[in-house]
């Protein structure tokens, strides 16, 4: 899959990009794995109370933060 990006203005393609191309179409399950890996670290259901409760506990700071 070439890459098509906004601010390339040549036709130069590195040979690491040429590979890690060439390397994606041949193994489709990397992809796969990318997008599990993907929905494991960032995709997380978002628990709004335990999100308002974490922003209320807090300790407010002292006005000199090294007494």
């Amino acid at each position: 899959m070439p890459h098509r990006l906004p601010y390339r203005r040549s036709g130069y393609v590195s040979d690491f990009t040429r590979f890690i191309d060439g390397y994606l179409q041949a193994h489709p399950e990397v992809r796969a794995s990318q997008r599990l890996g993907w929905r494991i670290y960032w995709e997380r259901p978002v628990n709004f109370d335990a999100w308002r409760r974490a922003g209320t506990d807090s300790v407010p700071e002292p006005p000199y933060h090294y007494d």
